[in-house]
């Protein structure tokens, strides 16, 4: 498990996913989220507006991050 550390209370599903790496684009990040290949938490999450905040895991394209 990989944990990225925020400097915010919050950082928004996809905007994650491109700090993180995961997708290149914004556009890429929500091709991903709408396709049900992302997690949070252990759920399927479709919200591209998805709010992360500490604690919170985050599983796709075989990886697990979780925030800090």
């Amino acid at each position: 498990m990989e944990k990225i550390k925020i400097q915010t209370e919050y950082i928004k599903l996809d905007q994650f996913l491109k700090w993180t790496g995961v997708a290149e684009s914004g556009v890429d990040a929500k091709d991903m989220i709408l396709a049900g290949e992302v997690k949070v938490n252990g759920e399927v999450e479709e919200r591209r507006g998805k709010k992360l905040r500490a604690g919170d895991t985050v599983q796709v394209a075989g990886k697990t991050f979780e925030v800090e």
